[in-house]
């Protein structure tokens, strides 16, 4: 096979805030955005909800980590954990 029949497509990256882990192999993170107001043309923060597949379960609460976009592995479950980049104090 060639080089570029192995690469894979461009995936989302995303950095965010882990909020919950009490699910196995699953935790929930907080993806902050910035966004200018449509009409008022304000800037807001805009927060979503990610559920992300954490294999080994290394994820606590409070932790900041990078997540990329993957194949669905559940009905809600469509990222993954790439690394945790800061750890909470605990």
């Amino acid at each position: 096979m060639s080089e570029e029949q192995t690469t894979r497509g461009h995936r989302k990256l995303r950095i965010g805030e882990v909020i919950s882990d009490k699910m196995e192999k699953t935790i929930t993170v907080r993806v902050r955005r910035r966004i200018r107001h449509p009409k008022f043309k304000k800037i807001i923060t805009v927060f979503s909800k990610c559920y992300v597949h954490d294999e080994k379960s290394l994820a606590k609460v409070g932790d900041q980590v990078r997540i990329q976009e993957t194949r669905p592995q559940s009905k809600n479950k469509c990222w993954r954990l790439v690394e945790i980049t800061h750890q909470a104090e605990v």
